[in-house]
């Protein structure tokens, strides 16, 4: 979340720059700061008349220890109602502070300066495309005809098991999701994260920290015996890592990666746009996550772009990078950049990862800090990225691969498949 700093020092450069997500700010912005102000009032009559006790108490000692019983009693009954005013006062300022967290939870991340004004996706900003479109002609299958065809997924079979959007990869299918997965890691290791396994399940504090509670708590699965929500990305179990840490500067940069399946609800998803791998409840991802000083943060997010579209490359596929307008951009980002495929079969681009800088907004939720050099305690700022999300991936692949007699498979992956062709 911001910091009050920010809404104290630039309330109005913050309306201002929250207006590019297409939100009016100002009524939630005057509201934190009324509260603050309430907040600061109230602690400030504490602390008064804390010391006022404080001071009462020594002179009623003091009156005791020379003899003077009575007027030491007098003073002390002076004094009875003192107790419970500063006892009401800070009740009152704890529902203070509780109030005016949640009014900041409410707050999203100020945009980057970069970030195009915009509605929607449609205000969206190509920044470059790489890649020729393949020509296939009307002989071409989507990916789904494609996975029936060489029975790399069964759908329905999902559907009697769990639902729609619960699919089941078998034979190359599934090899070939095993082998995007290590491909990604082995690059990702390449590349200097270091890979971990997270757990699957998180706790609402750890949700929090990234910014999916309470922005998209209708999105996530909720084990409610528990309290526990499945993971909609790794992007949550490994920035939590640092939840509550103090690091020092040397420790910076962090990089970590880490292969989970994900799960999301994907409420009030239909269409044409759901159809075969576009959008599914559970799917595999790799995940890069970094941890920066904030003067290297946007030099570190030009690096991740680049390592997305290194993987593109590699896997043949022709793309393009988004820098997002700030009617679409995440609750919790500044800046983000996506990355698509084209969908040769079905005719259009396919998100397959966004990378975002967060800057501190995820930290000061965390709070996760290091000693800077002067050594006094500064938010990090964390970013991440899909590196990548394999079901439009494997989509895509299915689709601009196809020949007549089969489904070719890229160049650089065929170490991990075993096989260089699907038929």
């Amino acid at each position: 979340m911001l910091t009050l700093q920010v809404l104290r020092n630039d309330r109005d450069a913050l309306e201002q720059a929250l207006s590019k997500r297409g939100i009016d700010a100002a009524p939630l912005l005057d509201r934190i700061l009324t509260l603050d102000e309430e907040r600061r009032h109230t602690q400030k009559e504490v602390d008064d008349l804390k010391a006022e006790q404080n001071a009462a108490s020594r002179e009623i000692g003091a009156l005791f220890k020379s003899g003077k019983k009575d007027a030491a009693e007098a003073r002390r009954a002076e004094m009875g109602g003192l107790k419970e005013r500063i006892h009401a006062l800070d009740e009152r300022q704890k529902e203070l502070v509780g109030e005016q967290e949640a009014a900041l939870l409410e707050l999203p991340n100020r945009p980057h300066a970069t970030v195009p004004a915009g509605q929607s996706d449609t205000d969206n900003e190509v920044v470059s495309e790489e890649g020729a479109k393949p020509d296939l002609g009307d002989a071409a299958l989507p990916h789904w005809e494609l996975a029936d065809r060489y029975k790399l997924i069964d759908f329905e079979a999902g559907v009697k098991i769990s639902g729609a959007g619960f699919p089941v990869y078998r034979g190359k299918g599934a090899k070939l999701q095993r082998a995007l997965i290590q491909f990604f890691l082995d690059r990702a290791d390449a590349a200097g994260y270091e890979e971990f396994i997270p757990p699957h399940l998180v706790n609402a504090d750890s949700g929090r920290g990234t910014g999916q509670l309470p922005d998209k708590e209708g999105q996530m699965y909720h084990c409610a015996d528990d309290d526990l929500y499945l993971i909609p990305t790794a992007e949550v179990p490994l920035t939590n890592l640092y939840r509550g840490d103090l690091l020092n500067e040397g420790d910076l940069p962090i990089q970590l990666c880490g292969y989970t399946p994900c799960f999301r609800r994907e409420a009030g998803s239909y269409g044409k746009d759901v159809r075969g791998l576009n959008r599914l409840h559970q799917f595999d991802k790799v995940e890069i996550v970094r941890f920066e000083k904030p003067e290297n943060s946007y030099a570190a997010l030009d690096v991740m772009v680049e390592h997305v579209r290194g993987l593109l490359r590699d896997l043949e596929l022709p793309f393009r990078t988004l820098r997002l307008c700030g009617g679409d951009l995440g609750f919790t980002s500044a800046l983000t950049y996506d990355l698509e495929v084209w969908s040769a079969a079905q005719g259009r681009w396919l998100e397959v990862s966004s990378v975002s800088n967060f800057e501190t907004f995820q930290a000061n939720r965390l709070q996760c800090r290091f000693r800077n050099s002067e050594g006094k305690p500064e938010l990090v700022h964390t970013l991440n990225g899909s590196a990548l999300a394999l079901p439009r991936i494997v989509a895509a692949l299915l689709e601009n691969h196809q020949t007549p007699d089969g489904i070719r498979v890229p160049t650089a992956l065929q170490p991990y498949t075993g096989f260089d062709s699907i038929s």
